[in-house]
């Protein structure tokens, strides 16, 4: 028998950064977010002889060891397995280990700004949940994909990608002062989402393991900075992030009506708001970049995710997408298709 699962990974259109606790739970946090058709994957097979055996073939590392109450967190060597691992032994198994052989993979680089690792949390969450046949609602899988991530394993970030991930589809989140979370489901007809997936493009840059790593540390520094200027009330930072949680209420109301020209334009202010919110958001190779895909027909762009690099959000006009494409070609990254889907992480049993 094989547990499989797979979480979506998810685009960030607004209010961002406001989704992190020092924030949030002084002034309220809202986001506006959508899954997309790319996955972090897991595998369970079930063992017999008291061993444990991980693969993560995205970062290429591995565990074999004897089925244990705990695993310990060596360095940043498969924290997010152990640490998941760690809460389901001691929460759902009685404190007793499991023996099992894990296979994970995920289709976007780790630090590439699409929650790519609080959607594996939330992917191998979600095989726990059907091997052991949990039947966690959709708001504590969320809820625990959090804490697990946020305060077991003490990674920066805010809440919306276990969310994102859990529930998928295009979602209005609120994040209330009292710690509570309230996800609002669109509901976008067809042409509405053709005509955004006709608009939307993704870019990557592309990097390496080692500026991988470079990344993720640069988003902990990027998201440090913004909890010291909200916490030390800094106007300037605590000014942009009030602007960014109410471009997303206003960015909702233009996908809800179809106003594309205000959304673009919302697309583009909330850019200019995320980088007041930290000196680091943004870089010389980035701007270039931006630079180059508005001089070739792209009207707004943004980074998905805390900034610093990552994957670009690129909005342009339909009639105008191909040749940006073909202009495209000529920065070193790869640039993807946005499809939206409105499903959020499931699992399967494969006999």
């Amino acid at each position: 028998m094989k547990i499989r699962s797979k979480a979506p990974l998810r685009i960030g259109l607004a209010g961002g950064g406001t989704d992190i606790e020092t924030f949030s739970n002084q002034y309220g946090g809202v986001v506006l977010n959508a899954t997309i058709g790319m996955y972090a994957y897991c595998t369970i097979i079930p063992r017999s002889d008291g061993k444990i055996k991980i693969n993560s073939f995205d970062n290429k590392n591995d565990l074999f060891t004897d089925a244990v109450p705990r695993l310990e967190l060596d360095g940043d060597k498969l924290i997010l397995h152990r640490g998941v691992y760690n809460r389901v032994v001691k929460e759902f198994n009685g404190g007793k280990p499991l023996s099992f052989e894990m296979s994970t993979s995920n289709d976007a680089p780790v630090g590439s700004g699409l929650g790519t690792s609080s959607t594996m949390v939330v992917a191998i969450l979600e095989a726990f949940n059907k091997f052991l046949g949990l039947n966690l609602d959709p708001y504590r899988m969320a809820s625990l994909a959090y804490d697990i991530e946020r305060k077991d394993l003490a990674l920066a970030g805010g809440k919306q990608d276990q969310y994102a991930a859990v529930f998928g589809g295009f979602n209005y989140i609120e994040f209330k002062k009292d710690g509570t979370t309230v996800v609002n489901a669109l509901r976008l007809d067809k042409s509405r989402l053709n005509e955004l997936e006709s608009s939307l493009l993704l870019y990557y840059g592309g990097h390496s393991r080692s500026s991988a790593k470079m990344q993720l540390e640069l988003t902990k520094n990027i998201i440090s900075r913004q909890i010291e200027g909200t916490a030390s009330g800094e106007s300037k930072t605590l000014k942009a992030m009030l602007e960014l949680k109410d471009s997303a209420h206003d960015m909702k109301d233009y996908i809800l009506t179809g106003n594309m020209e205000a959304f673009a334009e919302s697309m583009r202010l909330g850019w200019e708001q995320k980088k007041r919110t930290s000196d680091i958001v943004s870089n010389k190779e980035l701007e270039e970049t931006i630079s180059f895909v508005l001089a070739n027909g792209a009207e707004a762009v943004k980074v998905s995710g805390a900034g610093g690099g990552g994957f670009l959000l690129i909005y342009c006009n339909p009639l105008n997408r191909q040749k940006l494409i073909n202009e495209m070609t000529r920065l070193p990254g790869k640039t993807y298709p946005v499809n939206f889907t409105k499903h959020g992480a499931e699992s399967w049993i494969v006999d």
